[in-house]
């Protein structure tokens, strides 16, 4: 499948999980961009789908995390020199 039409794919599962919640299409929209790839947003929908938080700030600080560790995977590999 084309990265362009699963990028587009998995930010709209992403952006209408978070509706789905309750919370602003905007903020799905943003979490989706800060994100950046399929893999990382269907990591957030994991946990949209089992935890189900109930504030905007869990949802934000679980989209950190989930930044926080991809930037240390590569850091990582960028030292391992891979």
């Amino acid at each position: 499948m084309d990265y362009k039409v699963e990028w587009a794919r998995v930010r709209d599962e992403l952006v209408n999980a978070i509706i789905r919640l309750g919370f602003p299409k905007e903020l799905g929209i943003q979490i989706a961009k800060q994100l950046g790839s399929p893999k990382a947003m269907n990591r957030m929908l994991g946990y949209l789908y089992n935890v189900k938080p109930r504030s905007a700030e869990l949802v934000v600080d679980e989209m950190l995390a989930i930044c926080s560790d991809i930037d240390a995977w590569k850091e990582k590999k960028a030292s391992e020199g891979v």
